[in-house]
């Protein structure tokens, strides 16, 4: 006779994890060197969500595959592969934005 296995979810705060991680100075040092790829990959993925544009209709709109969009805005997360200036403006146009880039002084 199977044994019944009752399902108990563990409790995770991912928030309370990533300060209680952040204390570590090396774990600090690795999340502050991706921040910058996290911030282009959030700003892409707002201008997307904010034109109500799929991957697909994106990918359709600059010429490429969908899969190839995919790659674009997980290359960000990823750090494998920095898309261009001119991949960035077609994904721009695409969504009805205009590329700026922007430096701001160090903290």
């Amino acid at each position: 006779m199977a044994r019944e296995t009752k399902y108990r979810p563990v409790p995770y705060d991912p928030k309370a994890a990533l300060k209680r991680d952040l204390r570590n100075p090396e774990f600090r040092a690795a999340w502050e060197s991706i921040q910058d790829e996290f911030a282009a990959l959030d700003v892409l993925l707002e201008a997307r969500r904010n034109a109500g544009l799929t991957q697909e209709q994106v990918a359709a709109r600059m010429g490429v595959s969908q899969p190839a969009l995919a790659r674009v805005e997980a290359s960000l997360g990823s750090r494998k592969h920095s898309p261009s200036l001119a991949t960035l403006r077609k994904y721009a146009a695409a969504v009805g934005c205009r590329l700026q880039i922007r430096l701001v002084h160090a903290r």
